[in-house]
């Protein structure tokens, strides 16, 4: 079992210095913390993996293929791969737990 701690994953991602910050690695899934600021622009590109968001606290929106929706605290949003997405008009900083299925970047070199 492997069990954390937030305040300990926020310490790693503030170490990290980068907007995402895995902080599990498993045989079939990967999770990690991604941060955007309020004002923020998200730079992500469509993934090669499924993934979940969990918006543990923040405002904003999130496009995906085309279909805009607001997400706060608690809202679960799941992305098939290679969907086009990206959170946007973000006016409270949000910090949202993400999980890749396979794990982030596994099938990259498959593509």
């Amino acid at each position: 079992m492997d069990a954390f701690d937030m305040s300990e994953i926020v310490a790693g991602h503030r170490k990290n210095g980068e907007l995402y910050h895995e902080f599990l690695r498993a045989e079939r899934l990967s999770v990690g913390l991604y941060v955007l600021a309020a004002g923020a622009t998200d730079p992500q590109v469509p993934h090669t993996e499924d993934e979940i968001y969990y918006i543990v606290s923040g405002a904003g929106t999130i496009e995906v293929a085309g279909e805009n929706r607001p997400v706060s605290a608690r809202s679960v949003i799941y992305i098939d791969a290679h969907i086009d997405h990206r959170f946007h008009s973000i006016t409270e900083e949000l910090t949202v737990i993400v999980v890749f299925a396979p794990p982030r970047r596994s099938l990259a070199a498959q593509s």
